[in-house]
């Protein structure tokens, strides 16, 4: 398991580079990947900062810090 960055917490704002969407990090947690059943420790639940759809990012490497606005 790697070490998260300390930027990464629950409620910070992060760029999801795959997505190309900005989100907030709602909490990082177990999460259980539905195609091959594969158990991720450490993803990253993120929703849009005004609402909508969340989506997890399995590898919190593809999320950059935010720029404060």
């Amino acid at each position: 398991m790697s070490r998260l960055p300390d930027w990464l917490y629950t409620g910070a704002r992060v760029l999801d580079s795959v997505k190309d969407h900005e989100g907030v990090i709602q909490f990082i947690g177990e999460w259980e990947n539905p195609q091959t059943r594969r158990v991720i420790p450490e993803a990253v639940f993120l929703r849009p900062e005004r609402g909508g759809v969340e989506w997890v990012v399995a590898d919190h490497q593809v999320l950059r810090h935010a720029d404060a606005r």
